[in-house]
């Protein structure tokens, strides 16, 4: 075979991920009840397999560059982002497949539940590596309908009809959006072909249907991804099995970021909409983190924390800073995935440790030593790192990080810490500013030529990043401070209205009438 013809050869290949997922999940079919030992292996093997074949994938793009490959009904696109997703979903999902064959072990529909995450698996990967529009949007529908069925595994329980029931609404709703933008978009650009469509934005064609376009893929990632305030079904997905949990982290909560991403180039061209993508990702990011802060049920305070990273991902996105938001979409959910399966051990940790001494309060003068000196380290090592070539927006989001850098100094700083703990959180505090301006670097030099650069910022941008800035500064300084307070009436009321999610979602369990739900739902 000549070396020349090897690349269109293989360019299909991310496409045998989903098939090999795809025939797991037949294997789970044909065994609906307990599944046998055998048969766990095999869907174990197959779902082991798409890692190699996207390792595969990322030495064809390093070896020949960016590409789409047609295969009957199927395009794949195969360049920096869609390698990223498929190695990331396919890692992810096989951890949770090994996770569910033992969680699962005696369970009376074993099989059903293993056939339908492979299925999951197989449609999100068709999702990320997709090059035509009718792929993308076919993919985006199919997740959603499998994973319906996850949500309903115990279909008795009727906080997951609920929970069920409102992802249902919203998805309908998202893919609404989602098949009008694609409408639009081909219309706009004769074509479906995503790299065309791309290629033609970037030199600002397009016109108000592009325009138009660009509003609809907003809101179609806004319901994707549990914003505020149709956040409630991501909460409440506690009543699935936990592998659907760490599922979730594997592309499918992930993809309203990674449908923004992909259309990079189409988003730059409304301003306007990616300034609202900015204000309802970063509520939610702040709303998302402070109810974390009061919920007693770890698995429920990992939800809601996902709530807020997704917020903050959508802000990411908002500021045209695509690059950090597909690193955010990688890192968080590897975290998160592990998070959701080992709550079970943090529970039993947490009922062994025991407190070595007095608790730490900072006091104000130690959060302000804190902030000063998180803000001198986030000068000096950006400035090592070319802190002056960077961007105003990716500027903006590193002071948002010095808040949280500085919150843990404040534990070491305080009157009370060990010089021990002060030393520890020091150097936690210097390892995350090194580690947010090396990943950043490598971020944009991975994507560089396939995600658009961030534009210089208007005067709505930069309101909107002195708002932020401000306004996750003010929450950070008031985290630092919550010891001092947490047991004044006032704060005692605002932990009860925030324990309860500010009843955003009993709203919506009204509006739907999700508190008289019937069985057969």
């Amino acid at each position: 075979m000549p070396l020349d013809f090897l690349p269109y050869a293989l360019a299909p290949l991310p496409l045998l991920l989903p098939l090999l997922l795809l025939l797991a999940a037949a294997i789970g079919f044909a065994q609906p009840g307990r599944s046998t030992r055998g048969a766990l292996l095999l869907i174990e093997i197959l779902a082991l397999l798409p890692i190699g074949l996207a390792l595969a994938s990322i030495a064809l793009l390093i070896g020949w560059g960016p590409q789409t490959a047609q295969l009957g009904w199927f395009s794949v696109r195969l360049d920096v982002v869609s390698a990223v997703m498929m190695t990331l979903v396919a890692f992810i999902g096989w951890i949770v497949v090994r996770y569910a064959a033992v969680y699962l072990d005696g369970e009376a529909r074993q099989g059903t539940f293993m056939a339908w995450l492979c299925a999951t698996l197989a449609m999100v990967l068709l999702l990320v590596s997709a090059g035509s529009l009718i792929q993308l949007v076919l993919a985006w529908i199919a997740t959603s309908l499998s994973l319906h069925r996850l949500l309903l595994f115990y279909p008795e329980r009727i906080a997951a009809q609920r929970a069920a029931r409102k992802k249902f609404v919203t998805a309908r709703a998202g893919d609404a959006a989602l098949i009008g933008a694609a409408l639009l978009l081909a219309l706009a650009y004769g074509t479906t072909d995503i790299a065309a469509i791309l290629g033609a934005a970037r030199g600002g064609t397009g016109g108000a249907m592009a325009l138009s376009a660009a509003g609809l893929l907003a809101l179609a990632a806004l319901l994707k991804s549990a914003q505020f305030p149709l956040h409630g079904w991501l909460t409440e997905v506690m009543e699935a099995p936990t592998p659907v949990s760490a599922l979730l982290h594997a592309g499918v909560i992930n993809a309203g970021g990674f449908l923004l991403i992909r259309f990079a180039d189409v988003m730059l061209l409304a301003p306007g909409v990616l300034a609202v993508l900015v204000m309802i990702g970063g509520f939610t990011a702040l709303f998302g983190g402070l109810v974390m802060l009061t919920q007693p049920a770890i698995k429920t305070s990992l939800a809601w924390s996902t709530v807020g990273q997704m917020g903050f991902m959508i802000m990411q996105c908002g500021l045209a800073l695509f690059p950090l938001a597909l690193l955010h979409i990688a890192l968080h959910s590897l975290y998160k995935a592990h998070a959701f399966l080992a709550s079970g051990g943090a529970v039993e940790a947490i009922a062994a440790a025991r407190r070595p001494g007095p608790v730490a309060v900072p006091r104000p003068a130690a959060v302000g030593r804190a902030f000063v000196a998180a803000l001198a380290m986030f000068v000096l090592i950006g400035s090592a790192f070319g802190f002056q070539h960077k961007s105003p927006q990716a500027i903006a989001l590193g002071a948002i990080l010095i808040f949280g850098v500085a919150y843990l100094l404040a534990q070491g700083l305080a009157d009370s810490a060990p010089r021990a703990l002060t030393r520890r959180m020091a150097a936690y505090a210097l390892a995350a500013s090194i580690g947010y301006f090396t990943l950043h670097a490598l971020a944009l030099w991975l994507t560089a030529g396939t995600l658009p650069a961030t534009p210089a910022p208007g005067p709505l941008e930069w309101t909107l990043m002195v708002l932020a800035v401000l306004s996750f500064g003010t929450v950070a300084v008031a985290q630092s401070m919550f010891p001092l307070w947490a047991y004044h009436p006032a704060a005692a009321g605002l932990r009860v209205h925030l324990s309860n999610g500010l009843y955003a979602n009993a709203l919506f369990d009204r509006l739907l009438g999700g508190w008289a739900l019937r069985t057969s739902d």
